[in-house]
């Protein structure tokens, strides 16, 4: 906390915040013109709540958790009402006539009939006229509802259910890999800023020293007391001086830019909380193992493998028989002879067995099986390039810390020496290149010491975040 109160301090001093937004909330009502510091810990609740990739990514969640549903209904029977009209050419009807002649002894009886017309006085064609019947009249109307019901498919139904449960499994690790990215990406954005305003901080240092100086030197060269050009080296300094702060303070000016539009602000943001450093980190086996554990990559690859095994049992159901129950019930139909004919409700079971079908079921069975010993190696390489992942930026980490601890005698060593060359340069036994070289060498240490700490920062906000517990961060900084 001392750290903020410093860093803040700073930016009092600088005119770049207020008393004022420094008494409000870290998340002052938006609309305001004025700059507003928030936390880290704030701005990772603003960035979740408002970054497009994000809100793409949980509607891809909403979106897989909805097919997941909709794969539940396979198991529910499919029951429809149709309705059909139709239009025939010419009426069908069947005379004695048809039926003598679809007879195998139709020829037979053929003089029997003649025999009967005759004792009756009546043509074949009267006869037939009169005997004849309408099977079914050219305008037809029909209407049944309809049920089928799938029991047994070879396993294909739950191997769907399990293929949609991956897929969300899958839908759920990229969000949460996503959350990942976008937390390192705001350490870095966030963290940036403090930096480059450190760095701003320390080039307003310089320019202040070396203009003391310049001013140190006017007043030397008009007592005779140095040259000409001790007086010029000392000026240009200055000028340089100048030149980079203004650098800087461009620097800082586009880092919050982005980091005003990475959290949607309407008002420039201010990061309230400062670069810190721990004195020690946890073992590196910690990390280690909550990233083989929890790493969303890995957990991504569990979901396409269980999709996998879910294809694999597809194919495999398409070796295995079909058992469905059916049913017809009529709810309309003409009146004619044909509909009188058939029964008004119909219910069975099916069974389909396929024997030879061209939809290459043994190749995409094997194509299964060749996926699924697919992501067994991908899942093995990713454990190995995830160990080593870990290992390297705990070793970074590390490293910061080290040069961040090792640089702290030199940055007393700088302090000294631009005091010891000042008193000298007035004193004629230093030159004025020593004094700029002394303002340089403490301005280039304390910039060292704040990317020593950027880089530890931004290396522990990487570690937590592959590891699955990017709040644990918080915990470190505070």
């Amino acid at each position: 906390m001392g750290l903020v109160t410093s860093y803040l301090a700073k930016m009092l001093s600088a005119g770049i915040i207020t008393t004022t937004l420094l008494c409000c909330q870290t998340q002052p009502a938006r609309g305001g013109s004025a700059d507003r510091p928030i936390s880290f810990a704030a701005a990772w609740q603003q960035l979740l709540a408002e970054n497009d990739t994000l809100a793409a990514a949980r509607a891809n969640v909403e979106m897989t958790a909805h097919k997941q549903h909709a794969a539940r209904d396979l198991y529910l029977p499919e029951i429809a009402i149709s309705t059909s009209y139709l239009y025939l050419d010419d009426e069908v009807t069947l005379s004695p006539a048809d039926i003598l002649e679809s007879m195998p002894a139709g020829d037979q009886l053929a003089p029997v009939i003649a025999g009967l017309s005759k004792s009756y006085g009546r043509s074949m064609e009267e006869i037939n006229r009169g005997l004849t019947s309408t099977i079914a009249e050219r305008d037809n109307l029909t209407s049944s509802i309809r049920a089928q019901w799938p029991i047994y498919t070879g396993g294909r139904m739950r191997a769907a259910q399990d293929i949609a449960a991956g897929q969300l499994g899958e839908a759920g690790q990229h969000l949460k890999m996503k959350e990942e990215e976008q937390f390192e990406n705001l350490a870095r954005y966030y963290f940036g800023v403090v930096l480059s305003k450190t760095i701003l901080d320390t080039r307003v240092d310089v320019e202040a020293g070396l203009q003391k100086h310049r001013d140190h030197a006017l007043l030397l060269e008009e007592q005779g007391q140095i040259a000409k050009v001790e007086r010029m080296q000392a000026e240009a300094s200055f000028d340089k001086a100048v030149v980079e702060r203004r650098k800087a303070g461009r620097d800082l000016q586009i880092a919050r830019l982005a980091l005003t539009r990475m959290l949607k602000s309407t008002t420039t943001v201010i990061p309230a909380d400062a670069l810190f450093i721990n004195d020690t980190l946890p073992p590196l086996t910690s990390f280690l193992d909550k990233t083989l554990t929890d790493y969303p990559g890995l957990g991504i690859l569990d979901a396409k493998k269980e999709q996998a095994t879910g294809l694999l049992a597809v194919e495999k159901g398409k070796y295995l028989p079909t058992v469905a129950l059916f049913g017809n019930y009529s709810l309309y139909e003409e009146d004619d002879l044909a509909t009188t004919l058939l029964p008004d409700w119909v219910v069975g079971v099916g069974v389909n067995i396929p024997l030879l079908e061209r939809s290459g079921r043994s190749g995409k069975l094997k194509a299964a099986k060749s996926m699924v010993t697919q992501l067994n190696a991908l899942q093995a390489q990713a454990r190995s390039d995830l160990s080593v992942l870990v290992e390297k930026s705990y070793r970074q980490a590390e490293q910061a810390l080290e040069e961040y601890n090792g640089l702290g005698s030199s940055l007393e060593l700088a302090r000294e020496t631009i005091n010891l060359r000042t008193k000298a340069f007035s004193q004629g036994l230093s030159t004025s290149l020593d004094v700029v070289d002394a303002e340089l060498f403490l301005a280039g240490i304390r910039t060292q010491r704040a990317v020593a700490l950027y880089n530890y920062v931004v290396t522990l906000a990487k570690l937590t975040a592959i590891s699955g517990e990017p709040e644990s961060f918080l915990v470190y900084q505070h």
